[in-house]
């Protein structure tokens, strides 16, 4: 009884999975993705095997349509599935089972699938076609964007409760935790997409601030700072993105900038001071006493 989108980034390869429900934890169940293989979204009476047996197809050398066939071609409850598969190839596939809740159906488009049942209007899953491939987004954020249009038709008849959203590399990286570039839950909340948005954006905030550290070991400060300041426009609130921004300013010598930072933080925390002085015992700030009492706002 949920609304999901399943895709493939066409720019990077990576495949992602969004979805809304009425219903607690649907993070749990419905996405599944895995780099370089494909994307699953399992719903509607749920079958959570259908999402990795449907993977293993795949990394077999099934198509999406060939994986659909063959799991829903041994599943006496098949009929009452809803299944959306994309792979590696750009190529998709999904399945409504007649005995879905209406209003139900889906739309398979070029790289992506979308899938809604049991929803107040059946302009549900156009309407959530429509909005991804209109969306110019990065593309964790036009997978919500396809949620909200699928909310602004109505949505689950029954209302909002919880939402997720996967997304992992196109290509693996051997190591399967590095693969997964998102994993966004709101697992009971009244109103779950505008937090889920939130945490998908606080996600990429902290993707802007590694690489800002990254460009600025390199010696790329005008890079540096062109991330950070990314960063800083994703998540403007955090304290802990803004306790390493004026620990990276004090490195590259921007020492009013790192304490007026320091001193704003331990205003609200003044264990942030603290944590400070720890840095470099454990090698993570110069071993400078006069620098860190630069910065120090207790100094």
């Amino acid at each position: 009884m949920t609304y999901s989108i399943v895709a493939r980034d066409p720019e990077t390869g990576a495949f992602g999975v969004a979805v809304q429900s009425h219903w607690p934890f649907v993070g749990f169940g419905v996405p599944w993705a895995e780099a370089g293989v494909g994307a699953v979204a399992t719903q509607a009476t749920v079958e959570v095997s259908y999402g990795p047996l449907a993977l293993e197809l795949l990394r077999g050398g099934k198509s999406p349509d060939e994986a659909l066939r063959a799991l829903s071609s041994v599943d006496e409850d098949a009929a009452t599935r809803q299944v959306g598969i994309v792979d590696a190839q750009g190529r998709s596939a999904a399945l409504t089972g007649p005995r879905c809740i209406r209003e139900a159906g889906h739309v398979v488009g070029d790289g992506f699938t979308v899938h809604a049942n049991m929803m107040e209007r059946d302009t549900v899953w156009d309407a959530m076609a429509a909005a991804f491939e209109a969306s110019t987004s990065p593309f964790a954020l036009r997978l919500v964007d396809a949620l909200d249009a699928g909310e602004a038709e109505g949505g689950d008849i029954r209302g909002r409760q919880s939402a997720a959203v996967l997304v992992v590399t196109g290509e693996p990286t051997g190591k399967a935790w590095a693969d997964r570039t998102v994993d966004a839950r709101v697992d009971d909340s009244e109103d779950p997409l505008p937090e889920i948005r939130r945490l998908v954006n606080v996600q990429r905030a902290y993707d802007a601030m590694d690489r800002a550290e990254e460009l600025g070991r390199g010696g790329d400060e005008a890079g540096a700072a062109s991330a950070m300041a990314e960063t800083m426009k994703l998540a403007p609130g955090a304290p802990e993105i803004h306790f390493w921004l004026a620990v990276g300013l004090a490195r590259s010598g921007h020492r009013e900038e790192a304490r007026a930072l320091m001193t704003s933080l331990a205003q609200e925390r003044p264990q942030w001071a603290e944590l400070l002085r720890r840095l470099p015992a454990a090698g993570e700030f110069p071993d400078d006493p006069e620098l860190l009492r630069a910065i120090d706002p207790e100094s």
